[in-house]
């Protein structure tokens, strides 16, 4: 499928039945500890994929390496085991990224512990590059999320760590979120300034180096 192996088509559809439900799992996971029901009824506490999925990032998975899930809800307003509403939206955001660093540091164990060596060569190979793919994809989903960028979950983890008055003006932007994003990802490099790339490059390029080297 064009023109990618068969391994890291495997990888990748690994993240889409792990990855990405743990990811919306963990949002709401972290929503409901803190006292938020919403999560759970709108049925989003399960690992089940196809309570996650959406279609069209979930293709972009396939395609690209790079997608995303049917956004979690949560209401901060009902997080009543913290005392400010914006710290239990930082916490529950920050969880989906999060999840995903996990996830690639279990899958980067076989690397770590030399454990593919034990295998024949061939064997070794094909498995490594299954690893790889899923570990790229999940260190991609956590840099990607971690943007401080509405409707991103680092902007919203920067809202409940910024003063007051920066949390106020972010949480001004969120109706012109998906203006804002499409014009970062997409506007901005045709103008010559690739703000993500700029930004997400390092923090990958931190987190292979925890995980892998």
């Amino acid at each position: 499928m064009f023109g990618l192996s068969a391994d890291v088509l495997i990888g990748r559809i690994l993240v889409i039945f792990l990855g990405i439900p743990i990811h919306e799992w963990a949002h709401g996971w972290v929503a409901h500890l803190l006292g938020d029901e919403t999560p759970k009824l709108q049925g989003r506490l399960s690992l089940n994929p196809f309570v996650h999925l959406d279609p069209i990032g979930t293709l972009s998975i396939l395609l690209t390496g790079f997608g995303w899930g049917r956004a979690a809800r949560v209401n901060p307003y009902r997080m009543t085991r913290v005392s400010n509403p914006r710290t239990g939206m930082a916490l529950s955001a920050l969880a989906g990224p999060v999840s995903n660093i996990i996830q690639a540091l279990i899958l980067a164990l076989p690397f770590r512990l030399g454990l593919l060596a034990m295998l024949e060569a061939s064997m070794a190979y094909r498995l490594a590059q299954v690893l790889f793919a899923a570990i790229a994809v999940n260190i991609g989903l956590a840099a990607f999320n971690l943007l401080p960028i509405p409707p991103l979950d680092g902007s919203r983890v920067l809202a409940g760590l910024a003063p007051r008055r920066v949390g106020d003006f972010i949480e001004s932007l969120e109706p012109y979120a998906v203006y804002i994003l499409l014009f970062v990802l997409f506007l901005l490099p045709r103008l010559g300034l690739d703000l993500v790339s700029l930004m997400v490059n390092p923090l990958q390029q931190f987190f292979y180096r925890i995980l892998l080297f």
